[in-house]
């Protein structure tokens, strides 16, 4: 089961018996059977035709509707598959203080030991003093996330680990065209913070459609909050994964030159800089490969893909929301 993305302007998209067939003007048609989809992404101006919608409705598949240059509009999915009585159980666990400083602490605890797990990894031919030393203060973040009781408190402790692996993950990037000291985002304003973006963004998408698909509310989230209504819980489920993922892909595409610095564009009405299309797809392509690679998961003996593990940590909360069933996080081995 795998993605669709949309990426090229104009692309349209329709149902022909069992596959769906992927057009743009003068390129040849592309065929894709239905039952290998899982979820379509689309990044801007793409049609699609009744028929496509209809049968993605049928068959849960998730469509998400994103920016050209990847931020979240909205997803199309059946109101049928709703599931209200799991949904009435995360509005009760949302006034339960002890599970969602139980689940939140899992979640940080799994993010910590992911990033730095990527620390320790890149490290051990660089050997960076910066990286060691952040290594040694999230080690002792981790250590403390046990004797916090609210949230606040785990959040401030969240924020500061990220303080630290940030800049030290700016230290292992050995390619000279590429600079990164802090993270920035809505808009990124340098290449690294544009890679790092646009993974995390595919990363969401992909967390939010194994949400949809288990019949809970993408909008009950636990440690992620805010006013506006935002797929909380797919903030929450995708931050074990993003190191792992994402920010392994990105030192991958940088050391191997995959990308360059002249294969992004700034928009000037927000001073954002963001991939090019060619480049965009050159992204697609490695983080499509990321997904399917294979890694060992406990729920599991034979090895997972990524994909299959975001599917089992998704699995893992819905245990832990019905049955009371401690949620633990994803740990990529080293």
């Amino acid at each position: 089961m795998a993605a669709i993305y949309l990426v090229e302007q104009g692309t349209n998209i329709y149902k022909d018996y069992q596959r769906f067939i992927i057009y743009v003007s003068e390129k040849p048609k592309l065929e894709v059977p239905i039952r290998e989809v899982q979820q379509i992404l689309v990044f801007g101006n793409i049609q699609l035709s009744t028929p496509v919608i209809q049968v993605c409705l049928q068959e849960q598949i998730a469509v998400l509707f994103l920016s050209q240059s990847g931020r979240y509009h909205g997803h199309l999915w059946s109101a049928q598959f709703r599931n209200l009585d799991q949904e009435l159980v995360q509005v009760e666990r949302r006034r339960d203080a002890d599970f969602q400083l139980q689940v939140s602490q899992g979640i940080v605890y799994g993010k910590l030991m992911n990033s730095k797990q990527l620390l320790l990894r890149f490290n051990r031919k660089r050997k960076r003093r910066e990286v060691e030393k952040a290594i040694i203060g999230i080690t002792q973040d981790i250590e403390a996330l046990g004797l916090i009781d609210n949230l606040d408190t785990l959040r401030g402790y969240e924020g500061i680990a990220a303080a630290r692996y940030f800049p030290a993950f700016g230290k292992l990037i050995t390619n000279a065209d590429f600079k990164f000291c802090l993270r920035n985002r809505q808009p990124p304003t340098d290449p690294v913070n544009s890679l790092l973006s646009f993974g995390y963004t595919l990363l969401f998408n992909n967390v939010l459609g194994f949400i949809i698909a288990e019949g809970l509310s993408p909008y009950l989230g636990n440690f992620h909050y805010g006013e506006k209504p935002k797929p909380y819980l797919a903030f929450d489920l995708m931050e074990e994964f993003r190191s792992s993922i994402v920010d392994g892909l990105v030192l991958k595409i940088i050391h191997k030159y995959l990308i360059k610095p002249q294969d992004f564009d700034i928009v000037p009405s927000t001073g954002g800089i963001y991939l090019n299309q060619s480049a965009r797809r050159v992204f697609l392509k490695q983080f499509e490969t990321r997904m399917n690679e294979e890694i060992s998961h406990p729920d599991l003996v034979s090895k997972v893909t990524y994909r299959h593990a975001i599917q089992l940590q998704v699995r893992r909360y819905k245990r832990s929301l019905l049955s009371g069933v401690a949620y633990e996080a994803f740990l990529r081995s080293m």
